[in-house]
């Protein structure tokens, strides 16, 4: 049976040394459901769209998320782009307006309407959208990776702009990263906002605890962050 090394931060080893767990078979099992599931959006994203809804191809992703890529087509096909790239996907998540992925952007001082403006305009092509480009097939693929890291079972999107950060050929993420966005930065101040978004629903349960998230977020940012940093330096990340 073919082996692979997994390569765990020194806290973390220690921890499984101690509890014994049965690591083959959860890695295999972790690993079986992440091959699943990336497997899945790739099939999504080179497939044809056809007439249908694009979104409902990709699972697990949260009614935002499958809006956002609803935007996305549209506005590639409103500019008669043979394909949708990951420039439409920026747009789809600033388009629909109240997404934790925008929260996350203001959190580390990316005004998403300068963004938005300073996009490269489109090229028509004369022709509807029939396919996803190969740089926001990867995106995706990305997307799906941050979020098993992340231990999430859904696609939001949060983990589609890590997506498009992360890929590096897409006009999307080259935008993202003009603008001052920096991966770690970007897990980082992401999972800074989900654990206040978290905590204020818990703890507010009637009001709308994503209004708040910014502000949250710096409270928990700086230590998330030299956490990550730690850990990226202990795996040869940086």
């Amino acid at each position: 049976m073919p082996k692979i090394n997994v390569y765990l931060p020194d806290e973390l080893a220690e921890a499984v040394r101690e509890s014994g767990v049965p690591v083959s078979a959860i890695c295999q099992r972790a690993l079986e459901t992440s091959v699943k599931r990336v497997t899945a959006i790739r099939a999504a994203t080179i497939g044809e769209l056809g007439d249908g809804d694009p979104a409902g191809k990709l699972p697990h992703f949260t009614e935002r998320a499958r809006t956002t890529v609803k935007i996305a087509v549209e506005k590639a096909r409103s500019e008669g782009a043979a394909e949708v790239g990951t420039e439409h996907l920026l747009r789809g998540i600033i388009s629909e307006g109240n997404n934790m992925a925008l929260k996350v952007l203001l959190a580390t001082e990316i005004d998403p309407k300068k963004l938005l403006a300073e996009l490269p305009a489109a090229t028509a092509q004369d022709q509807p959208a029939d396919k996803f480009s190969g740089p926001l097939a990867n995106a995706f693929e990305l997307a799906v990776t941050e979020a098993i890291t992340m231990g999430h079972n859904y696609i939001g999107c949060e983990h589609l702009l890590l997506g498009l950060v992360a890929e590096q050929d897409g006009a999307g993420g080259q935008a993202l990263r003009a603008a001052g966005a920096e991966l770690r930065s970007i897990r980082g101040a992401t999972a800074a906002a989900l654990a206040g978004f978290v905590h204020h629903r818990d703890q507010s349960p009637s009001k709308d605890p994503v209004a708040t998230v910014a502000a949250l977020v710096g409270q928990q940012l700086k230590p998330l962050l030299d956490r990550l940093g730690r850990l990226e330096r202990h795996v040869g990340l940086e």
